[in-house]
């Protein structure tokens, strides 16, 4: 049985309404236990919670010490390419946005890492939007092999594949694989994804499994807040991540915290959740899934981040840029611009051409960031909150 048919299964609408209704007499019965459910995890996302958030936050802070210690795990995402054959209504990508747009090469991808590695970073997460055509098997495949013997920490956020087609990946040296399910409410799903293969829900939903089976050993999985009821897909995610934890129990597992952020297209979120409810989903997340690492990136602002780590963070990205060749400008000499799909020609010295001020690159982002500080700020930072930053947690050698 795959997670669908749980999923299909499960009264997630319905704990969703209940967490609403929850009152503080349930939320301590939830605290005080040491195993929660589902229905426990509803509780501590309830309105009802938000009066204990200072007792759940040292909660989970002692989890997260008792577990983790006083290291935060730092990464950098490096985008080969920002061709994609899906229209996604929130994302930059969105084959449908006339864009500027680019694959790296080869050696522009060494070009991009090597400048990652002089910053620090040993963890590298490679993203691409989905097209077969300019993102391959065999491109990703080469990719990682080329980078493999100077980054002990490879993980992939592309279009989902087959189990045969991550195996060479997994085999070139890739350890980890990323999939945000975006959003778990079907309807919500199908509104936001009019075009390509990812309008399929259940085959991106089948995917952390499908990655397992082919080798990975890290897993991560998120929805992105801002399409769905927050607590509606907290709880799919909660219960997503019980059923990996069950079944694909030899990877290590994570789940990230996204929202929305401004991107090309102009969307506008459908639902809000606010800074405090997202520390308070932090904290249910840690007491849920004491063992589980929880990824912040840069779409949060510094202040938000720095309030965030005590709660439960495991690892963070720093210095992040959504753009093909956005670390060094690597690949933007074949920057081309397509409207609904095609290519079409920039006269010479168009606007579209001009570089944006403090960008190597005028390839077009997936979304902004918020948090623009330097790897060694954050660094710096983490140093002074009492953490320490981890570049590297492992090598390959540990598992040759």
């Amino acid at each position: 049985m795959s997670f669908v048919s749980e999923f299909n299964s499960l009264p997630l609408p319905s704990l969703a309404k209940r967490s609403l209704e929850a009152n503080a007499g349930s939320v301590r019965e939830s605290l005080a236990k040491t195993k929660l459910t589902l229905a426990d995890f509803a509780n501590l996302i309830s309105p009802a919670a938000e009066g204990l958030l200072e007792h759940m936050a040292r909660r989970a802070h002692a989890l997260t010490q008792q577990r983790f210690g006083k290291v935060i795990r730092l990464f950098a995402p490096l985008y080969l390419s920002n061709e994609c054959i899906n229209n996604c209504a929130y994302c930059g990508f969105s084959r449908d946005n006339p864009i500027l747009r680019v694959t790296l090469s080869l050696e522009e991808v060494r070009q991009e890492a090597q400048a990652l590695q002089e910053q620090g970073f040993r963890n590298l997460l490679l993203v691409a939007g989905e097209h077969p055509k300019f993102v391959s098997v065999r491109y990703l495949t080469d990719c990682v092999a080329a980078l493999h013997p100077d980054w002990p920490g490879i993980s992939l956020e592309v279009g989902p594949m087959e189990a045969d087609d991550y195996r060479p990946i997994v085999a070139a040296g890739a350890d980890g694989l990323v999939v945000y399910q975006e959003t778990y409410d079907r309807e919500v799903y199908s509104q936001m994804h009019t075009a390509g293969p990812k309008r399929n829900f259940d085959w991106r939903l089948e995917t952390p499994e499908r990655a397992y089976a082919a080798g990975f050993r890290r897993l991560g999985i998120s929805p992105l807040y801002g399409l769905g009821d927050w607590r509606f897909e907290a709880l799919s995610v909660a219960a997503h991540a019980d059923y990996l934890l069950r079944n694909c129990w030899k990877a290590a597992l994570t789940i990230s915290l996204p929202r929305l952020r401004p991107c090309a297209g102009e969307f506008q979120p459908l639902t809000h959740i606010s800074d405090q409810d997202l520390a308070q989903l932090v904290c249910a997340l840690r007491l849920m899934f004491p063992d589980v690492g929880l990824v912040l990136s840069t779409r949060e602002s510094p202040k938000l981040r720095d309030g965030l780590i005590p709660l439960g963070i495991t690892m963070m990205s720093a210095g992040s840029h959504t753009e093909p060749g956005g670390y060094t400008g690597a690949g933007r000499e074949k920057i081309h611009q397509t409207v609904r799909g095609r290519i079409v020609d920039l006269a010479s010295g168009a606007s579209e051409w001009a570089p944006e001020p403090r960008r190597a690159t005028n390839a077009t982002g997936q979304f902004n960031i918020a948090d623009e500080r330097s790897p060694q700020e954050v660094a710096d930072l983490l140093r002074k909150l009492g953490y320490e930053p981890v570049w590297k947690d492992w090598d390959a050698a540990l598992t040759a």
